[in-house]
């Protein structure tokens, strides 16, 4: 009989990879989004019925790269999704000269309707203290050195970091900046490869996915965009899609 149950046990094991363990309870981040198309395979974070925030390397195309909000696995339809167009993309610079910022706005070509699958997450109203516990999510790899995308979104606990132990993990060629913010250490789930990972603190917006540092090493933190850092830029590009809406002349 003990035989049997190892069996089965290791039968288990092979049909369910330990990584599985680290798959999202379905539609339980109805911010999350997609983003699809146009060579593009990333994740954003829904802050508004017509905008998204991803980082710099996510780069979707206008009109060629899809939404797609509601979504859990990406190769099923579940009856949840909503796929919207890309219409604007705006990135944050300067970035090529010096690389101190990592963030993308995305306006949606309609706006979203908000159902029990899509919500938006959101903006922090504080920056994100060494030692809170945050929750990151996103269709990536949850296993050091293996690339492939996953097609059920993954989430993953970590503990944010002071900068000076992120600092210390920098390669030559990274410079640190002051819009980052790093989550992730040894003996925690620490690595998540996928682009536009969405970190969330306490219910807020705290992060995008910078640099994957936890995945080439488990002992370092990841780094983050420091979304609280940006609440003004947000608001700033989003203040200047509205439409102008004009005030009907009185009549006598």
């Amino acid at each position: 009989m003990n035989l049997l149950l190892l069996v089965v046990a290791l039968g288990l094991a092979g049909a369910f990879p330990l990584e599985d363990y680290k798959v999202c309870q379905p539609h339980s981040r109805p911010w999350q989004v997609y983003l699809h198309g146009g060579g593009v395979s990333c994740s954003g974070a829904l802050i508004d019925e017509s905008w998204i925030v991803t980082s710099f390397d996510c780069a979707p195309k206008a009109y060629s790269t899809v939404a797609s909000l509601g979504e859990h696995d990406v190769t099923v339809d579940e009856g949840t999704e909503q796929h919207i167009y890309v219409a604007d993309v705006i990135v944050h610079s300067p970035y090529y000269r010096s690389p101190f910022h990592s963030l993308t706005m995305v306006r949606l070509a309609e706006p979203a309707r908000f159902t029990q699958h899509v919500q938006p997450v959101p903006l922090p109203s504080r920056c994100p203290q060494p030692g809170e516990t945050c929750h990151v999510s996103g269709w990536g790899s949850t296993i050091p050195n293996r690339y492939e995308p996953s097609p059920r979104l993954k989430c993953i606990t970590v503990p944010v970091v002071d900068d000076q132990t992120c600092v210390n993990t920098f390669p030559e060629f990274l410079f640190w900046s002051p819009f980052m913010v790093c989550a992730g250490q040894a003996n925690t789930d620490n690595c998540l490869r996928g682009r536009g990972s969405v970190m969330v603190c306490d219910g807020k917006l705290q992060g995008v996915q910078w640099f994957n540092h936890g995945c080439r090493n488990p002992a370092d933190p990841t780094v983050y965009t420091k979304l609280c850092m940006y609440n003004n830029w947000i608001s700033d590009v989003m203040d200047s899609y509205v439409p102008i809406e004009t005030t009907p002349m009185m009549t006598t």
